[in-house]
């Protein structure tokens, strides 16, 4: 049988990672009155929707989940890029002749997004990292932490945590103001008393009033090809089924595109919604690992064991977390590997209670120049405007790669003897962390896409959400602070969509 789209909605989401779902949450919470739809272009990996796949049990069952989410094609054996499980690169246009490019530029297609792949790590950003002109940004990352089931307790029985992080500390903390000293690091997981460890992903920030709202429905396997615009406001979307070729359109009240830093401005472009900055002032963190064998412990003999059919991690070194600063603008995490998403090459055995890797991120130097184009006379396997990227590291970027390696090197050291002779700087993209290409500012005047509350500019009823929105330079992975920028679009719409059905502001 054929699938029956809406013919309206009050709201439409294009997207379901992180973003996407706290829009759908929150309006769930606070207006169930209204009709909601979520398009996802990826497939449903498991239930419940958005589930994290480290909580699939079955190895078997998790590596199919990953390869899902991996795109209409299938990866060219010959490409060498460095790629992670559950993600897909941009096959060509990622570097143009004399720039850097960015080589690993992935994304992932599936419920949930990259939410159902990500680490999980959520710490809050600080001094220049912090978007100045949202007012209410701590309360808003409360909410996120909410939405998100952030803890700092996942690994409280750790017994080499407390040892990771002194060592950490005396080479760090001197100086830094309280906040920003070594601690644990806030992960979005939940833990329980059998030593299972489950990983939050989109499932989560949907929970129980969003799957029990009768008037959300998800449809995946759903590509929004096209915004439409009439007057200066958006009126809805057109959508195909990639399960049959249909088309459908969908009249929509407000539309809150959240599909990733890359196709989010790929879908507005191929709208003829252009904003000056749509694309611009792309912003990938560049990235250093390492890896050390802990000095003067011993590894934990027992590992921790859930209940059949249950996942389960041996918590032994825990995850830590070194905070960006202006005067170290760097965020460092400090991880047993079992945590790590980046597997390390090492002849030796790998015993997860006494290595730990560190991953270094450095804030970029923001360009306007760094930047996504977008060509009609090209398309992508999706029928998309095919993508084309610009992109260059400064000198400032160089340097700052520099003082990574040199102060990684020093973390190596006073936690143990590293395993290589030297950090591996990771190739332009493997950060995942994409933002700057919607961001948002205080006035229309060709820098920013949308307004501190998610609005595009000159488009009534459109939003753009996800780590495309942060404007600032950030070390620190993104995802908190989207979602709490998700949470303040979603709470205007509450407040500001009319409660007569019949009116369409």
């Amino acid at each position: 049988m054929p699938r029956i789209f809406p013919l309206r909605v009050d709201v439409a989401i294009v997207g379901s990672g992180p973003s996407g779902a706290a829009y759908a949450r929150v309006l769930s919470e606070l207006r169930p009155d209204l009709d909601l739809a979520t398009f996802e272009v990826g497939p449903l990996l498991a239930d419940p929707p958005g589930v994290h796949v480290k909580n699939i049990v079955d190895a078997g069952e998790r590596a199919a989940a990953q390869r899902r989410s991996e795109g209409p094609t299938r990866p060219d054996p010959e490409d060498r890029r460095l790629r992670r499980a559950g993600t897909y690169l941009l096959p060509d246009g990622f570097q143009q002749p004399g720039e850097y490019g960015i080589p690993s530029l992935a994304m992932s297609s599936n419920v949930g997004g990259m939410g159902a792949h990500w680490t999980a790590a959520c710490p809050r950003p600080g001094d220049s990292e912090v978007i100045p002109f949202i007012e209410n940004l701590d309360e808003l990352l409360d909410e996120a932490d909410r939405l998100l089931g952030v803890s700092t307790h996942a690994f409280d029985d750790a017994p080499l945590a407390d040892e990771v992080r002194a060592r950490l500390g005396a080479l760090f903390d001197g100086s830094r103001p309280i906040g920003r000293k070594v601690q644990p690091m806030p992960l979005a997981v939940s833990t329980y008393n059998d030593g299972r460890v489950t990983w939050s992903g989109s499932d989560v920030v949907y929970g129980e009033p969003t799957r029990t709202n009768s008037r959300h429905s998800l449809y995946p396997e759903a590509l929004v090809r096209l915004l439409r615009v009439e007057s200066g406001r958006v009126t809805g979307v057109v959508v195909r089924d990639l399960i049959d070729g249909t088309e459908h359109e969908v009249e929509a009240g407000q539309v809150v595109v959240a599909a990733d830093g890359i196709r989010t401005p790929q879908l507005l472009w191929a709208s003829g919604i252009r904003p000056k900055a749509l694309g611009r002032y792309l912003n990938d963190q560049p990235q250093v690992i390492f890896a050390a064998r802990l000095r003067g412990v011993a590894p934990r003999e027992e590992a921790a064991s859930g209940e059949e059919g249950k996942p389960a991690i041996a918590r032994q070194s825990g995850v830590s977390w070194v905070p960006f600063t202006d005067a170290e603008p760097f965020h460092g995490q400090v991880m047993q590997l079992d945590a790590s998403p980046v597997p390390l090459a090492t002849d030796e055995v790998v015993e997860p209670g006494s290595i730990v890797g560190l991953g270094w991120f450095c804030a970029k130097e923001l360009q306007e120049s760094d930047r996504l184009e977008f060509d009609a006379g090209r398309t992508d396997a999706y029928g998309m405007p095919a993508i084309r990227v610009h992109y260059t590291l400064t000198a400032k970027d160089l340097a700052g790669l520099e003082e990574a390696r040199q102060t990684v090197r020093r973390a190596a050291a006073v936690l143990g003897e590293p395993l290589d002779a030297d950090p591996i700087t990771l190739p332009s993209g493997a950060s995942l962390h994409y933002q700057g290409t919607v961001r948002m500012g205080t006035h229309d005047d060709g820098t920013s896409v949308c307004d501190p509350l998610s609005r595009v500019w000159g488009v009534d009823g459109l939003r753009v959400a996800g780590n495309g929105l942060i404007p600032t330079s950030t070390a620190c992975n993104p995802t908190l602070t989207s979602v709490a920028l998700a949470v303040a679009g979603a709470r205007d719409i509450a407040a500001t969509y009319p409660k007569d059905e019949g009116e369409v502001r």
